[in-house]
């Protein structure tokens, strides 16, 4: 990551009470998040399921994720008369026929030159032809929201290119790993629904944006703070070692290990604890969880600025372009 800040350079936030109970809702949320999302992962895997479109936000996570809500180009025109080029065979349509998957589902100018963003590019971003042809022969119109997330990925994909940034066949197998848990494209694709090469493309495009999203994003973000383990009932107020180990940990130089108290009162660890009684090697839960909070919290505000950095770039670029929607189908 370019120009990363120096770690003496990271905001230090002191907490208030209010401060405090947002980072445990934030905290549980975050808890009730990952449960429901492992709930779904051993769902989907069970044998004769139902299997899940997978959307384009899960592959390309890095622009549609981060860009603000909302119509981000320079000018957003609706459906108009006459409709440029074969959009016109889609006019009023909900479906279209084999022969009208190259039409035009949208068109955008950037950079001086005009894109065109067709029926097929769209139903390919969630699943391959083939599974979605109905029995009729005939492809359900995509979405509004389809071309457009498209158009933006694309606009992002051309700065990346502006940029010079290229990825090898290892880094993409790499990031496949790292997002999907697997770089075998063959069983992700049938998994999906997918086929197999669109995968690896879109997987290589998301990897760029990554490779570019770390480029502009300067941020530091920290490691994600995991909760301690709660004790038996209660044991909540029984000080252990481990909990010593895990506070020490979080506050880094906060915590005078060699004199076995803090190091300064001016920190964010500090301002939360000094309450509890801690030593290097003692201290309870309640003080482990207060500690977690703080971190926590961090992690949250640290995000939140990496990511409205990547949406201030990203609409920068988008503001520069306009885009026609021939469809406005949900």
């Amino acid at each position: 990551m370019a120009d990363q800040p120096k770690d003496d350079q990271k905001t230090e936030v002191k907490p208030s009470a209010q401060q405090s109970n947002s980072a445990k809702t934030a905290a549980k949320d975050d808890k009730a998040t990952k449960t429901t999302h492992k709930a779904a992962k051993k769902k989907s895997g069970k044998k004769g399921g139902k299997k899940i479109s997978l959307k384009t936000p899960v592959f390309v996570i890095i622009v549609v994720v981060a860009v603000v809500a909302g119509c981000l180009f320079g000018a957003f025109v609706y459906p108009q008369l006459p409709l440029p080029g074969s959009a016109s065979e889609i006019k009023g349509k909900t479906t279209v026929s084999e022969d009208q998957l190259d039409a035009a589902l949208a068109t955008y100018n950037y950079g001086g030159k005009t894109y065109s963003v067709t029926v097929k590019d769209c139903i390919e971003e969630n699943s391959s032809l083939d599974s979605a042809k109905n029995d009729d022969g005939t492809y359900n119109m995509p979405s509004a929201d389809t071309a457009l997330s498209l158009a933006r990925n694309q606009i992002m994909q051309k700065a990346a290119e502006d940029a010079g940034i290229t990825v090898s066949d290892d880094d993409v197998d790499s990031y496949a790993q790292s997002t999907l848990g697997s770089s075998d494209y063959s069983s992700i694709a049938s998994q999906y629904s997918m086929d197999q090469d669109k995968v690896k493309e879109l997987m290589k495009d998301s990897c760029i944006l990554k490779k570019l999203h770390d480029q502009v994003v300067t941020t530091t973000i920290p490691d994600q703070p995991t909760a301690p383990t709660q004790p038996a009932s209660g044991q909540e107020s029984t000080p252990t070692a481990d909990y010593a180990s895990y506070i020490i940990n979080l506050a880094g130089d906060e915590w005078d290990s060699t004199n076995n108290t803090w190091a300064s009162t001016d920190g964010p660890y500090y301002s939360a604890l000094n309450s509890y009684t801690i030593s290097n090697d003692s201290a309870t839960y309640d003080a482990a969880e207060a500690a977690y909070y703080v971190a926590y919290s961090q992690y949250s505000q640290a995000t939140q600025q990496a990511q409205q950095e990547w949406t201030n770039y990203a609409n920068g670029l988008l503001t520069n372009a306009n885009l026609t929607l021939n469809s406005l189908v949900a």
